[in-house]
């Protein structure tokens, strides 16, 4: 009986931390969202070398069927996959 009652316990404590926690984050999200950064710093990747923020896609991805891969795997590895 005493465990039962000491697990209540415990799980209330733990449920009003995580909806405090919870509070404390939708306030700071609704603060920032008001109040956005004057100059957020963009990531590195995201500059040139001149530092100016770069328009064109970093990656372009196509998709490939599993010939074609296999195909540009012997390309570069040669027999290596063989054995």
């Amino acid at each position: 009986m005493i465990l039962h009652l000491l697990y209540v316990v415990l799980f209330t404590v733990l449920a009003v931390l995580a909806l405090g926690n919870l509070l404390r984050s939708l306030m700071r999200l609704s603060l920032e969202s008001q109040y956005p950064r004057h100059r957020a710093v963009p990531h590195p990747e995201l500059l040139d070398e001149a530092g100016n923020p770069v328009n064109e896609p970093l990656m372009v991805m196509r998709s490939v069927n599993l010939e074609e891969a296999r195909q540009q795997l012997d390309k570069l590895y040669g027999d290596d996959l063989e054995s």
